[in-house]
């Protein structure tokens, strides 16, 4: 059984919910689809966690940020948690990071940290058969930060969400389980508690965590992934 992960952040409460939830179901593997830093506090805890299970993982835009000076060119928030996250991260993490791929493919099944057109920054809110490559079944992104499962026809969409700021209006963190054919997506509650004291004691303003007790993006977006199952659309 494979437990299939995503967009940790930094949040090292939520994705050590999540890996003991997984080891409870009886997970023997783990991919980590990107985001291993970001808009939390705990870079160092989450990576040596994701290293400790072995996960197979590929970079986030938020990793590639990170290592390329720690600045998002469309969010002066982003910029400052990375900042932060620079400041206290480790050699270790940071070849860690370096060591992540852009994509993963095993078989029939693809996995991105964005989508097949940009691996790192498509945000993939609208689905339809045609998004999965011709060449694949399967199609596993993350990013978005919304958990979804989409059939379509003889190809499948799964986002396992957000381990560490879902944005699906559930607050509990986010992940899916892989067994041969079949998905599971599957909620944790955390305790987010957890993960506000860190960023308090980081001297972050309630700004920058307030939104994990709503499940949604920083200013309290909520997002949806549309399925559109159209039989036109479905690749020969």
């Amino acid at each position: 059984m494979i437990a299939l992960l995503s967009d940790c952040h930094a949040n090292y409460a939520a994705l050590e919910a999540v890996i003991s939830d997984a080891h409870g179901a009886g997970c023997d593997s783990f991919i980590f689809l990107g985001d291993a830093v970001g808009y939390h506090c705990q870079p160092n805890e989450c990576i040596s966690l994701l290293q400790a299970v072995n996960a197979e993982a590929v970079l986030g835009n938020h990793d590639w940020y990170l290592l390329n000076g720690g600045v998002c060119p469309r969010s002066k928030s982003v910029t400052e948690t990375l900042q932060q996250n620079l400041s206290v991260i480790t050699d270790r993490s940071i070849q860690w990071l370096k060591q992540c791929r852009q994509k993963l493919a095993r078989l029939h099944d693809l996995y991105l940290h964005g989508g097949p057109e940009d691996e790192l920054e498509q945000y993939i809110y609208q689905v339809t058969p045609n998004l999965v490559p011709v060449e694949y079944k399967r199609l596993f992104c993350g990013h978005t930060h919304v958990q979804h499962l989409c059939e379509l026809g003889q190809r499948t969409f799964c986002n396992p969400g957000s381990v560490g700021q879902p944005r699906d209006g559930n607050p509990a963190a986010a992940y899916a389980i892989l067994f041969n054919d079949q998905i599971e997506l599957r909620r944790v509650p955390y305790e987010i508690e957890r993960t506000m004291f860190a960023m308090r004691a980081f001297g972050f303003a309630p700004y920058f965590y307030e939104n994990l007790r709503s499940g949604s993006q920083i200013g309290g977006r909520i997002d949806r992934i549309e399925c559109l199952k159209d039989e036109n659309d479905e690749p020969q």
